[in-house]
């Protein structure tokens, strides 16, 4: 008996050396579990009794149980590995098979299908197109196409409007052409509204228009330009005849041209034009009646003389001019009033004037608005364009209590859009500085119906135009869109008296993009990362959990399979209910304890070396009884 005790001892401690051993040869292995023997002790006994014999026949290996404990999580370079905390196993796809694993070791075959070191298919839940998780379980499929544009729908801008603002219109009342002979000798007084004190100016003692335009200039609020124009008379045949002479003096003082050897009114025009003095110019104009004459300017307003004979053999003909006189005001000047002189002209001519706004809105000039901010928009082909807010504010409507307005002007790549060319919508605002509407659209939407996408040299560039004439547009605009039609939203703009700024703004469209890289949740959701910044799920990695665990069956590679004791699995997604979360860019690793198994190691070899002096015992004991004589 004492021979096949010590034996099945040896058997035992064999089996332990074996399960220790293979705990030390994967340690470094990824996801593995270490195991532990189970022992029992024997005993024989009788069919209905525990047996006349109470000395044990020995040692049973029960069973070897793996230890499924939390293993230690590292962090890695590659983006898909993963590593489950908490209860679960990956779900594997080995050729049809079905395989449960904690190793996350995955990358992507050349077919795209996410797999681990073994080319099993990782199992997990897919998405649609645009990115929408279904319930659907199959392998993981990574996307490497090209991600396809999508054009821009709907624009949000958050503003807020500084209330503090002034209204930039100017008004100015444009006084002329005045003759020098009906403003000469003029004397007269301005006041202000600004509190600018009162200014006098007297126009006696001038004899050029030029100075009489210098004199008004000095006066605060007034700006003068003078011009003398004089037009004559003559024809191709008089500048062809050989008595011609021709002759120009500015302010007396003669100037020297050349017309020996002109013989057309092109000619005289021509050397007028190459005069030392810049100021004097020449053209032919039809004088109003089909007949073209000759006007010699001096666009200084100095006085000019000008004789000529035509030829005919008779008097020379004199033309003298003194000039006009235009006069523009500012709208601060509240009155002009004779104080000296006549100084009737003058003052009767600005009070009848008509007010003109000189600082109509234009793109180009930055003062002729008081906000604007851009943004990047798409069509249809993915090109970028780029979609430019401009605010400007007006006067308030009745009597500016409780209301402010703005004018919104829109340009796409430097082209007006939304008919603002001509006529700008108009936003409204209470009180609180909240919007009231645009256009009367408590909404706060524009909606853009006349956007003609254009490439660089201004020509279609191939996307989607407007929508067709008379065609109803509805917001917000449906999917499939099938036009360039888009809602630029304004809804969250206020007036507050802070400085301008934008809150925040977002559209819908982006170009086309590559794909970039890959990025995992902690719910185990694979996103893909495009070129163009968008980002969409291309599946959820599938976890799956079972009653009893120790049931599992080990098959080799860091994987189990089900058995009837281990009950079928539950399968779910990471994070809910028993399952663990996902830890992306880590694994999960062994969960040997070295230091612990070392010590099993010269335990297991201390049982191994006990029972084998047991049977080398009983072997002497045996021995002894044979040499009895």
């Amino acid at each position: 008996m004492a021979f096949n005790t010590g034996l099945s001892g040896l058997r035992a401690a064999a089996v332990d050396l074996d399960v220790t051993g293979n705990n030390i040869a994967n340690a470094s292995t990824v996801g593995f579990k270490s195991s532990r023997v189970q022992f029992g002790d024997l005993y024989a006994n009788g069919f209905l009794s525990g047996g006349s014999n109470p000395v044990g026949d020995g040692v049973n290996v029960q069973g070897i149980k793996q230890s499924f404990g939390q293993g230690n999580i590292s962090f890695t370079d590659n983006g898909l590995d993963m590593a489950i905390e908490g209860d679960g196993f990956f779900v594997l796809n080995n050729g049809g098979e079905t395989r449960y694993s904690r190793a996350g070791q995955f990358t992507i075959d050349k077919d795209g299908f996410v797999v681990n070191n073994q080319s099993m298919r990782v199992q997990g839940f897919t998405a649609d197109g645009d990115g929408n998780l279904s319930g659907i379980r199959g392998d993981l499929e990574i996307a490497t196409d090209n991600l396809a544009p999508r054009r821009t729908t709907n624009l949000r801008s958050d503003l807020n409007l500084d209330s503090r603002e002034s209204v930039l219109e100017s008004r100015v009342r444009d006084v002329g052409p005045l003759a020098f002979g009906d403003v000469n000798g003029e004397q007269f007084e301005m006041t202000y509204t600004d509190g600018t004190p009162a200014y006098s100016v007297d126009l006696s003692g001038l004899t050029t228009a030029r100075q009489i335009a210098d004199k008004l200039t000095t006066a605060p609020g007034l700006s003068a330009s003078a011009t003398t124009t004089a037009n004559l008379g003559l024809s191709d045949a008089d500048v062809a005849a050989a008595g011609f002479s021709f002759e120009l003096r500015v302010n007396g003082a003669p100037l020297q041209l050349d017309t020996s050897n002109v013989s057309s009114l092109e000619e005289l025009k021509a050397a007028i034009n190459d005069s030392s003095d810049t100021a004097i110019s020449a053209a032919i104009v039809d004088d109003g009646t089909g007949n073209n004459v000759l006007r010699v300017s001096h666009n200084q307003g100095e006085n000019l003389d000008i004789t000529y004979n035509d030829g005919s053999g008779g008097a020379s003909n004199t033309v003298s001019e003194t000039g006009d006189i235009n006069v523009t005001g500012d709208r601060t000047i509240a009155g002009v009033t004779a104080t000296g002189g006549s100084g009737n002209n003058f003052v009767t001519e600005y009070g009848q004037s008509p007010i003109r706004i000189t600082n109509e809105f234009n793109p180009q000039d930055q003062r002729t608005y008081n906000h604007a901010t851009s943004t990047s928009i798409f069509d249809s082909l993915g090109n970028s364009h780029e979609l430019t807010q401009f605010f400007v504010k007006e006067p308030s409507p009745g009597n500016g209590v409780g209301v402010s307005e703005w004018s919104v002007y829109l340009q796409i790549d430097g082209e007006m859009v939304a008919g603002t060319d001509a006529t700008p919508y108009t936003a409204r605002f209470d009180q609180d500085g909240t919007l009231q509407s645009i256009n009367g659209d408590a909404s706060g939407e524009i909606v853009i119906t006349d956007w003609v996408p254009k490439d660089k040299n201004g020509q279609p560039n191939g996307s989607d135009g407007p929508p067709a004439a008379g065609a109803t547009v509805v917001t917000p605009i449906p999917d499939p869109p099938t036009t360039s039609a888009f809602v630029l939203s304004l809804g969250e703009t206020t007036q507050y008296g802070a400085t301008f700024g934008v809150d925040d703004q977002r559209q819908n469209g982006y170009t086309t993009g590559r794909l970039s890289g890959l990025d995992v949740s902690s719910e185990g959701i694979l996103f893909a990362r495009y070129t163009n910044g968008q980002s969409k799920s291309l599946g959820q990695v599938a976890l799956a959990s079972f009653s009893n665990t120790d049931g599992l069956s080990a098959v080799g590679d860091t994987s189990w399979v089900e058995t009837f004791e281990s009950g079928q699995p539950v399968i779910g997604k990471p994070d809910t209910g028993t399952l663990g979360g996902i830890k992306a860019s880590s694994v999960e690793e062994s969960n040997v304890d070295l230091s612990g198994e070392l010590v099993n190691l010269i335990i297991a070899q201390r049982n191994y070396q006990a029972n084998a002096k047991t049977i080398e015992t009983s072997d002497a004991v045996t021995q002894t009884i044979i040499n009895l004589r």
